[in-house]
């Protein structure tokens, strides 16, 4: 099971393939006029000429000199790990209008070849950890408790499963998660899901780890 602290080899990998783009994407930024950047990607500038945006709830503001990561309530600098994320999604966003039209991790550009290492660390994690079939976890609830977390959180009704909601994790990024509750003849299982424009804004990389990110969110709200 993914937990904090202990990504899998999947996302490990995924981890250092991002961690390295920080200096590329801040070279790549400094050649996009500002106005365009805030159009395409869906933040703010402040007065400064800072870019403002909030990603997974959290407010940051990305220096428009330097394009460094700070947290906007303390102003500390964030590693490079959320540097990486935020930077990525600056330099991938072309300003396509967020779809509405929900589609699985294997619609994704080059998806099917890692759906089911998704899958396992994401949806099925979150099975596992809510109704105890993960002999390290103990049963949180189900969907009962998914219900409460996701709506903890804030996400939007999302009519999809048993109980599906949306959440805005970066300006145009919103991730979706459904849950369907598992009957005698079926087991429970759960899904995230992305907007068919998603990776107009992140490579599928990316999104993996939102999605990763997502339901370890839903995971620390339950308990």
């Amino acid at each position: 099971m993914l937990q904090q602290g202990k990504p899998t080899p999947q996302i490990q990998e995924w981890y250092d393939k991002l961690a390295p783009v920080v200096e590329e994407a801040r070279a790549t930024l400094r050649e996009v006029e500002p106005d365009k950047l805030a159009l395409r990607s869906g933040c703010r500038q402040d007065a400064g000429g800072n870019f403002r945006l909030s990603f997974f709830w959290r407010e940051y503001v990305v220096s428009g000199k330097d394009f460094a990561v700070r947290r906007a309530d303390t102003g500390d600098e964030m590693p490079s790990f959320i540097q990486s994320i935020i930077l990525t999604y600056l330099v991938t966003a072309d300003g396509a209008t967020p779809s509405g039209r929900w589609i699985g991790f294997r619609e994704l550009p080059e998806g099917m070849f890692y759906a089911q290492a998704f899958e396992g660390y994401s949806g099925e994690r979150l099975v596992r950890a809510l109704e105890g079939s993960d002999a390290s976890a103990q049963p949180s609830g189900g969907i009962e408790a998914f219900r409460r977390a996701a709506e903890s959180l804030g996400g939007e009704p999302l009519p999809l499963g048993g109980a599906g909601y949306t959440f805005a994790v970066l300006p145009r990024v919103r991730l979706g998660l459904a849950y369907w509750e598992g009957d005698d003849e079926f087991p429970s299982q759960a899904r995230v899901l992305f907007e068919d424009t998603a990776a107009h804004y992140l490579p599928t990389d990316g999104l993996a780890i939102l999605g990763s990110q997502l339901v370890g969110k839903i995971l620390r709200a339950t308990q």
